[in-house]
Formats: C-alpha cells, structure tokens, sequence
C-alpha cells in the first residue's frame, strides 16, 4: 500500500499495495510479503511495523488477532515474517482506518529460474504431444526394452 498522497506518517485516507508477482500467471493471489513491503505500503515506520505485528516470544504462531498485523505460520522463531496481502489490506482498511485500499500484483522481471521453468514446461508439454500421438501406449515396457536391446549390436 503506497500511499503517494499522504501525509508524513501515514494517517491519510488512500493506500495501494503493490505486489511482485510471476510473469507466467500474472497473478498470485498467495503470495507473501516481507516487513519492508509492508513497511513501505504502510508507510510507517518499521519500529511501529513491529508494534503492530501479531507477535509473542513464548508462542511461535499465536491465534489471530483482530486488532494486529497478522504474519503467516512460521516453523522457526528465526524464520522471516511474511505477511499475505489480503492481510495487510485487512489491517489497513480495519485497523488503521484507510478508507480506500487497492491491491495490485505487478509482474516482476524474469529471473533465471523462472526462464529454467518455463523451458522445464515447455519440454513437459513437447514430451505428452509426444506420448498422445502414439497409436498405442506400450503396456508392457519389459518388451519395448528387449526389442531396443535386441536392435543395438553388442559392444
């Protein structure tokens, strides 16, 4: 949630939240940001970030509560805070009374992985057009291999 509009300090009546999303979908509906995020969206400070954040040293995962920013489950106490935008929308809008929020997932530029998926996918798909245009599928693989066995020469 920027809020380019407001005031110092956050308290004006307009937020939007950008998000970075995949490329590939264009949307991601589940997908989690990190304090600075919500730092900057709420822009507020990151100390006050922290104060409103649904914490407790004794329990890793306390229940939900209506008044604070709600992190996701974690396995570890050293384990990143991530927040779902719906919950920082909720928090926004609920809490810290902004009138208006926007959510928006921006596509983020392509990243080596996603290129290695992608031709990870696109391979997958070459190989079932592959297996689809057989006549018929082989039922018993022990005879397709002692037919390739018996075609190659011995060594």
């Amino acid at each position: 949630m920027t809020a380019p509009s407001n005031p110092p300090g956050g308290a004006g009546p307009f937020a939007t939240l950008n998000l970075n999303g995949a490329p590939a979908s264009g949307v991601l509906p589940d997908a989690l940001i990190g304090i600075d995020e919500v730092q900057k969206s709420l822009n507020r400070s990151r100390a006050s970030v922290y104060r409103y954040t649904n914490t407790d040293p004794r329990n890793l995962n306390p229940p939900f509560n209506p008044r604070k920013l709600n992190p996701e489950y974690r396995s570890d106490q050293k384990d990143a805070l991530l927040f779902h935008p719906n919950e920082v929308a909720r928090f926004a809008r609920d809490v810290l009374r902004i009138k208006e929020v926007t959510v928006e997932v921006l596509n983020s530029p392509s990243t080596a992985t996603q290129q290695l998926l992608g031709a990870i996918l696109e391979e997958l798909r070459a190989i079932r057009l592959t297996l689809n245009g057989l006549e018929s599928p082989p039922l018993d693989l022990t005879s397709k291999r002692e037919r390739n066995e018996q075609a190659r020469p011995a060594a």
